[in-house]
């Protein structure tokens, strides 16, 4: 089989991007206590750790879609799991030759270009290629992040328990070899040409677009009802529930993202047959029920299996948001995939902050902070049963 002339390596190629992406996105979160007690980082320094993870990702996007195309897709995500290799690798050098926190820091910026780059190219490309359905494409191809996490929990976990949390340096440079192969599989498989190729709208056209902002606010609602949770599972099951590490994370974070990779399988399957709008109003109201329930219950095992149930709901909410756009604006081309992409991201940043700040005020109790996370789904369904009415741009 020929790679360089078969789309399928390009889409096995874009799957595994997400896979780096949720390596990046996931594998410090599980080292936020560990880095609490060691490094004596307050709940508002972890805070700005996600915050400057997806503010760089946001930054990212705003600029990829001016250069992308003047540079080329290949180049462009080469690159980007380029800077996520050097981004992991760095995670266990740069805290222990300059001030700690500095060094997490520098080791986030680097991998966080590469997020973003990831995010904004690889939706375009598997948009591009052929395909019966593009929206259980777009949503298969969205699960792997799902998958990616559910590896990064578990395999992250099986290693801190048979090897020691404390060998974490190891561990990230174990993650950083899988954008390294992928880096190269990339220059291998072919590249579609993508529609936004100079033919786009442009993104003075998009913000003329009444449609695309009612689109940006359910992406940033989408980023931040998934990492609202999926940042804070780990730390909440072991500080605010009292469970073990190893409980906490396999029956929190892991299953968070079984349960989303689950709900992006399963409407892959049937795309075609429900409407897509129904089904993110109906997974957004399951999102705010699951905060709710995480944040009241007064039964650890409840609130993590809301935690987890949460993870199904939030399943649709991001890819299909991407599907909705290129539904309701053909036309967008990258800009309207960037632009989403920086809106999501925003999300994905101020979600957890939201949380985290919270949590802070109201006296380390994480439960209570999660509460606050509830306005986000909330906001979705008003958005997207509104976004239902509005013609095709």
């Amino acid at each position: 089989m020929n790679i360089r002339n078969n789309y399928k390596h390009t889409f096995f190629a874009s799957y595994a991007g997400y896979f780096v992406q949720a390596i990046i996105n996931n594998f410090i979160p599980l080292l936020f206590l560990t880095f609490q007690s060691s490094f004596s980082l307050s709940y508002d320094k972890i805070s700005l750790l996600i915050v400057i993870n997806f503010g760089v990702q946001l930054f990212v996007d705003f600029l990829s879609a001016s250069f992308i195309d003047k540079i080329g897709y290949r180049a462009s995500i080469i690159m980007a799991h380029v800077f996520a290799c050097l981004g992991l690798a760095g995670l266990s050098i740069f805290p222990f030759i300059m001030e700690p926190y500095i060094g997490i820091i520098f080791s986030i910026i680097i991998y966080a270009i590469g997020s973003g780059l990831i995010e904004v190219i690889v939706s375009p490309l598997v948009e591009a290629c052929p395909s019966d359905s593009k929206a259980g494409a777009m949503s298969l191809l969205h699960s792997f992040y799902c998958w990616g996490q559910m590896s990064v929990v578990l395999l992250s976990t099986l290693f801190f328990t048979f090897v020691g949390i404390e060998n974490w340096r190891t561990l990230s440079l174990l993650w950083a070899c899988v954008p390294l192969v992928n880096g190269i599989y990339f220059c291998l498989v072919p590249i579609p040409k993508v529609l936004s190729e100079n033919k786009g709208m442009g993104m003075k056209n998009l913000f003329r677009t009444k449609l695309f902002y009612i689109l940006a606010i359910i992406m940033l609602c989408s980023g931040a009802s998934e990492l609202a949770m999926s940042q804070w599972a780990s730390a909440f099951a072991e500080s605010g529930l009292g469970v073990s590490k190893t409980v906490g994370d396999l029956l929190g974070p892991c299953l968070f993202a079984v349960l989303m990779g689950s709900a992006r399988v399963l409407y892959s399957k049937f795309s075609d047959k429900i409407s897509l709008s129904k089904v993110m109003i109906g997974s957004a109201f399951l999102c705010a029920v699951s905060y709710l329930v995480a944040g009241l219950s007064p039964v650890p095992i409840i609130s993590l299996l809301a935690c987890a149930v949460c993870g199904f709901s939030v399943g649709v909410m991001w890819p299909g948001t991407f599907s909705l756009a290129a539904e309701k604006i053909p036309a967008g081309g990258t800009a309207m995939f960037a632009l989403l992409a920086l809106f999501g991201d925003t999300g994905c940043a101020s979600g957890p902050a939201i949380v985290g700040r919270m949590t802070t005020l109201l006296g380390e109790d994480l439960g209570k902070g999660l509460l606050f996370a509830v306005v986000f789904p909330v906001v979705m369904i008003v958005c997207t049963a509104r976004m239902q009415r509005q013609k095709t741009a």
